[in-house]
């Protein structure tokens, strides 16, 4: 008769956890800003012209409205960029 089944080793699990969380392995380039909010649209507008979505899969990846009218948002391109 079979004993219960052995536990899977999550030594794997663990690293690919710590990896996303430090950053690694993942191929975007991140800058984060603060800004009012006419000078956010046009650094986000510059960064889209400067690195063209079809050829950087450039985004604005995350954004927040931070106290009276600032914006804090974070734009995201591939490394290859570079």
């Amino acid at each position: 008769m079979m004993g219960p089944p052995k536990r899977p080793a999550l030594k794997g699990l663990s690293q690919q956890i710590a990896a996303g969380r430090n950053g690694a392995g993942d191929s975007f380039v991140r800058e984060t800003f603060r800004l009012p909010r006419p000078q956010a649209r046009q650094t986000a507008r510059d960064f889209l012209d400067r690195w063209p979505k079809a050829a950087y899969w450039s985004e604005v990846e995350s954004w927040r409205i931070v106290g009276d009218d600032e914006i804090e948002f974070t734009m995201r391109r591939l490394k290859s960029a570079d």
